[in-house]
């Protein structure tokens, strides 16, 4: 029989998600009022558009190392404790940048010190989130969480805007450090400690034990085909990469790059409630054709099709993109959780690797091509890529059968 979906105020009655819940979105508003404040305050004092996208991506590319060395010890130590250690050492950083007049190789210093950490706080964060919301609460909770994420991406880019026109830069870096500080005490007095659960407490020592988490997914053909299906978003985040030169393309204007890079965010927002809805045979069922049909959309961009169409194709696509929700669900549940801080560390480096190749690869295709094209062939070749994931490891599909019993069984013998 298939277990029916939880609802939203049965997810949101639980109290240890509304804090977790609130303490990820206030932060994550943050976050992007920091990144234009950064980005604001280098072209301010560079003029330079080049060290203004060198500084941007400083946001991202640390935890491409971080990931898997830090996110073992989520599955140490408490994971409150260390959420909340994350969250002080970041509002220092964060608060120190907002310091007028810091040099700006100390700025650019203090920005890679404060991006390491983070794949340890998602980590810890994810792994959290199941035993806060056993059974079929876990699905509906990962589905609000994403949901929300999106909507604070949009409005802390725009917050953002506004707080650096209207007090700068500076004050602007000051509110995000402020947020940390609001995450820190939400979560210390707002959920347990969630100590990981381990079968045997030696298994915490040891020189493996940081990679055991990589043996793991790489060595499950379930859980590498899961891991594949979210790294395919490094293919389909091509679109937001190349709105810029795709919009001139299409004869529209600057004023459409906004709307088109909002446009798969939003799409994500609403495919993310609504896969909430969905119980437990369905979500087995629609991860690998909504990937497929994620590519697909955004695959007619090839046709430079008019503004309209473009949006409402990335915006289909976006819907589509709530597959990753579904995806993670089951990843999270396939890992004992003595190790899951561990696989996600590891899945969450392969997916910032995966989204840097796949903008590299789609600026190589624009300039030789076209930006439609070029968005075209990267969103094809994830469509067809996550077809021969699906039909290559039909197992991976199984989640709530014996699928995770078994993949339990093998990580007793890691």
């Amino acid at each position: 029989m298939t277990e029916p979906a939880a609802r939203f105020r049965d997810v949101l009655a639980v109290r240890e998600f509304r804090f977790l819940w609130l303490a990820q979105a206030q932060s994550r508003v943050g976050d992007q009022i920091a990144r234009v404040a950064v980005a604001l305050l280098v072209f301010e004092r560079t003029d330079s558009a080049a060290l203004t996208a060198l500084t941007y991506a400083l946001t991202y590319l640390p935890p491409l190392i971080t990931a898997p060395l830090l996110a073992g010890l989520a599955d140490r130590y408490s994971r409150r404790a260390v959420m909340v250690a994350v969250d002080l050492l970041r509002a220092v950083l964060i608060g120190a940048m907002a310091i007028p007049g810091l040099p700006l190789p100390i700025v650019a210093v203090l920005l890679v010190a404060v991006t390491c950490p983070e794949p340890l706080f998602s980590a810890a964060r994810i792994a959290t989130v199941p035993k806060a919301l056993p059974g079929n609460l876990f699905p509906v909770g990962m589905s609000i969480a994403t949901s929300t994420d999106q909507i604070a991406q949009i409005a802390g880019f725009a917050l953002g805007g506004v707080i650096v026109n209207a007090y700068g830069p500076h004050t602007a870096l000051a509110v995000n450090a402020a947020t940390f500080l609001v995450s820190a005490a939400l979560l210390q007095f707002g959920i347990g400690p969630h100590v990981p659960e381990h079968d045997d407490p030696s298994s915490r020592r040891g020189s493996g034990f940081a990679l055991a988490g990589i043996r793991l997914v790489v060595g499950d053909k379930r859980l590498l085909a899961i891991a594949g299906l979210v790294w395919l978003v490094g293919l389909y985040v091509v679109a937001e990469a190349l709105a810029a030169p795709y919009a001139a393309e299409i004869g529209a204007g600057r004023e459409s790059v906004g709307l088109l890079m909002s446009s798969i965010v939003i799409g994500t927002a609403v495919g993310a409630l609504l896969v909430a809805r969905l119980g437990t045979e369905w979500r087995r069922r629609l991860t690998v054709p909504l990937a497929v049909a994620a590519g697909l959309a955004l695959a007619a961009t090839a046709a430079a099709p008019p503004l309209w169409a473009t949006f409402a194709l990335w915006t289909l696509a976006g819907v589509c993109h709530a597959y990753i929700v579904l995806a993670q669900v089951r990843f999270t549940l396939f890992i004992p959780d003595g190790m899951r801080s561990r696989a996600i560390g590891f899945a969450a480096a392969g997916l910032q690797t995966a989204q840097g190749l796949g903008i590299a690869l789609g600026g190589l295709l624009a300039q030789a091509l076209s930006p439609s094209l070029a968005i075209g062939i990267c969103a094809a070749t994830g469509a067809l890529t996550a077809l021969v994931i699906g039909l290559a490891s039909r197992e991976a599909v199984d989640l709530f059968g014996g699928a995770a019993r078994r993949s339990a069984e093998r990580v007793q013998r890691v």
